[in-house]
Order: structure tokens, then C-alpha cells, then sequence
């Protein structure tokens, strides 16, 4: 358990704030429905500026980690007209994954399943997304 609050790497770093973000929806998941049974606009107040502190946070560390791992390297290729554009995928997927509740969570799964997170991955070598 005491593993799990180590962040002295990008990846572990990545994996908390990936948990803690999660976490937070959780918590306002519950708060909104406080809201509405109890008809308490207070309920969400403290519990939504947390998860939008951890939320930006998250964002934050996930750009960090896309370039301290080179996820940018990971792209995706698009036609667009006569030229091709690379998307970087998995730093995009990381950011969308911030958008749905508990997302951050299978996001992490799969980044550390297709070795994205450096040692915490069982596959080191990151697969290349095809177009």
C-alpha cells in the first residue's frame, strides 16, 4: 500500500493523480445527489472546487508525463488534404480519459497494460498505435 503513495517517478506520479482525480468524482458524484435529495446547494461547494483543483491538476501531470515518457511519440496518422497530420494518441487519450467519471482509472489500466508507464507497465516497450 505505501507503494502506491511513492511518487518519485513520472509513472507513479501519473497513477496517483490518475486515482486521486477518480476519487474526487466519486466524492461529487455523491454530493450531487446530497444536492438534489436534501435541495443543498452547499453540498457540492467544497466537494467541486476539490475535484476541479484535482482536475486541473490531473491535466497538468498528464502533460508532464506525456513528455518526461514520450507518449508524443505514439501518433496516429490523418490525411488531411495532401498532407498528414500526426496526432499524438495517447497523450489525446490521457486527456479525454479526465472527462468521464472513473475514465482517468481504465486509462491508467490501459497505459500501463500497452507499456506507457515506464516501470509500472508488464510490456515496457509501448506499442505503435496504427492509422
Amino acid at each position: 500500500m505505501l507503494s502506491f503513495f511513492d511518487l518519485t517517478t513520472p509513472a507513479k506520479r501519473f497513477r496517483f493523480v490518475a486515482v486521486a482525480e477518480a476519487i474526487t468524482w466519486a466524492i461529487l458524484l455523491v454530493a450531487m445527489v446530497v444536492k438534489r435529495v436534501n435541495d443543498d446547494d452547499e453540498a457540492i461547494a467544497k466537494p467541486g472546487m476539490i475535484h476541479g483543483i484535482v482536475f486541473v491538476l490531473f491535466v497538468v501531470v498528464a502533460l508532464v508525463t506525456a513528455v518526461q515518457l514520450k507518449w508524443n511519440s505514439v501518433k496516429w496518422e490523418l490525411p488531411v488534404g495532401s498532407r498528414r497530420i500526426g496526432i499524438p494518441i495517447v497523450t489525446l487519450l490521457a486527456l479525454v480519459s479526465s472527462l468521464p467519471p472513473f475514465g482517468t482509472i481504465v486509462f491508467e489500466w490501459w497505459a500501463r497494460r500497452n507499456g506507457h508507464l515506464a516501470e509500472l507497465s508488464t510490456d515496457r516497450a509501448p506499442r505503435q498505435a496504427t492509422a
